[in-house]
Parts: C-alpha cells; sequence; structure tokens
C-alpha cells in the first residue's frame, strides 16, 4: 500500500478523533463491525493511524442501515465479500468518541487484501485485550475463552 495514502488516514483519522471527541456535533456515530472467528483467532485490522488492532467495519452514512454498512465497510478493509450476517449484539461507547456500536457475526469469502485503513490479520484473544480499540473491548468480553 502507497505509504502516502497511509499517511494521509493517519492525518484524517487522528484529525478527526481529535475534533469530534471534543465537539460531537451530530450525536452518536452509527458504526458497524463484523466478526469473524476461526479457532481462537478473531479478524482484524492492524489500523494505519497507529491505534492498535479493530474489527473490520466503520461509519454507517445517514441513508445507509448499519448492516448495510458493516457489509460495505468490511469489503473495503478487508478484500472480503460478506456472505452472511447476523446481528449479535449492539451497545453505547463513550471511548474516543461518542458510538452506537452495531457488532456482526459474519462469514465472508475472497482474498485478504489491505486497504489505506490498515491490513487485516489474525489475532488471538489476549492480543486483542491488549491492543484493541477501547470502543470494541467490549465485543471480545462476548466470545468467551476456548
Amino acid at each position: 500500500m502507497n505509504v502516502l495514502k497511509k499517511y494521509a488516514f493517519w492525518i484524517l483519522s487522528r484529525t478527526g478523533l481529535a475534533v469530534y471527541s471534543r465537539l460531537p456535533l451530530f450525536g452518536p456515530l452509527r458504526v458497524a463491525v463484523g466478526v469473524i472467528r476461526r479457532n481462537d483467532g478473531f479478524l482484524v485490522i492492524e489500523r494505519s493511524d497507529g491505534r492498535g488492532l479493530s474489527f473490520p467495519g466503520g461509519i454507517a452514512m445517514p441513508w445507509e442501515s448499519t448492516e448495510r454498512a458493516m457489509v460495505r465497510e468490511f469489503a473495503e478493509e478487508t478484500g472480503l465479500n460478506v456472505t452472511r450476517s447476523r446481528l449479535k449484539f449492539s451497545y453505547f461507547s463513550g471511548e474516543d468518541v461518542p458510538v452506537d456500536l452495531a457488532v456482526f457475526e459474519v462469514d465472508a469469502e475472497g482474498e485478504l487484501r489491505g486497504s489505506w485503513e490498515g491490513a487485516p490479520r489474525w489475532a488471538h484473544l489476549n492480543e486483542l485485550r491488549q491492543r484493541l480499540l477501547r470502543s470494541q473491548r467490549r465485543i471480545v468480553d462476548a466470545f468467551p475463552e476456548l
């Protein structure tokens, strides 16, 4: 991936976080993530903005359902196409910026590839508990230890 694009994402992400955490003009953002668990690992994104790991997903546009946003963002960030999704739960988080976060369990197919937002990879629960975005840590608790 082009280093310039990753740097642009770093700037955009960090600026948006700094501004919206202090001035959340539109209230909680509607965010949706997809979770794939294989054996003792989860598919995550190693974020290009240096904030650690996150589950694939992102902010829903005003005209999008959270499920549609998750499918779109999941494909953008991983290169995989969602073939099945099921809403597992949703919750509010005030960490970093206010978000209403919908969590979907998904099946997907295709070939993994990164984007300007980061590189997809598999991570174990112990790493997720340390490096996952604070707003997403509640998701890990929904998946018991193997």
